[in-house]
């Protein structure tokens, strides 16, 4: 499962990454790999997110351990 959320980690990243480009250059992941390619890529990127979404408490170190003010794990 972890190779999974590490997978789904980087597909929403690079997802993210497209969102900012769009935002700041009016670029996209579809002018730089194609129609039919980035079509692939935004339905990965979007079960990606849905993946994360109802797994990542489980899978986050931060949100299973908490953490204190200062920052560290308790």
């Amino acid at each position: 499962m972890k190779g999974l959320h590490s997978i789904a980690f980087l597909l929403v990243i690079i997802g993210g990454l497209n969102w900012g480009l769009m935002g700041i250059f009016n670029w996209s992941v579809e002018m730089v790999l194609g129609a039919g390619l980035s079509k692939i890529v935004f339905i990965l990127v979007g079960l990606s997110a849905l993946y994360l979404v109802f797994t990542h408490k489980k899978s986050c170190k931060m949100c299973v351990g908490g953490s204190s003010t200062d920052g560290t794990m308790q």
